[in-house]
């Protein structure tokens, strides 16, 4: 299955990258790889959210409606878009390396009968998109949420 992976350490408690990953209405102020179309409505699982994203700054917004699958608190946020013969499962992981830190990690897997024809125009674009949330989150947290 082609997949996509970026990791960064943040020098933050899990709780605190947590709260700044979990909380849409903050994204605005850090997130230019995925926004969030009802910034009211919470990540809970089962439910289907409203997001869109854009993986190079100066390209228009894809607007999609994943569903979120798993949802553990200061560990794992996921979710799954699925369009026909395209699915895509991004997985946010936190792992504490001690109390003050945290690796943040990104993955993005994709599968279906139409993968093969979308990933050659996705691969770079996308992974960029990826590293470039964990940096800005790294920033975000590192500059506001630690204060």
């Amino acid at each position: 299955m082609p997949s996509l992976y970026t990791q960064i350490e943040i020098n933050a408690p899990k709780a605190v990258v947590w709260r700044s990953l979990i909380h849409k209405e903050a994204w605005l102020y850090w997130n230019t790889f995925l926004y969030d179309r009802n910034p009211s409505q919470p990540f809970i699982q089962g439910q289907t959210v409203q997001l869109s994203l854009r993986r190079l700054r100066e390209e228009t917004e894809t607007e999609f409606q994943p569903q979120v699958t798993l949802l553990i608190p200061e560990v794992c946020l996921r979710w799954v878009a699925i369009a026909p013969g395209f699915r895509s499962e991004h997985i946010f992981e936190l792992q504490e390396i001690d109390r003050d830190r945290t690796q943040y990690i990104h993955q993005e897997h994709f599968s279906g009968a139409l993968t093969l024809l979308f990933l050659p125009f996705l691969r770079q674009d996308e992974h960029q998109g990826l590293k470039r949330m964990a940096r800005n989150l790294k920033a975000y947290v590192e500059d506001h949420e630690g204060r």
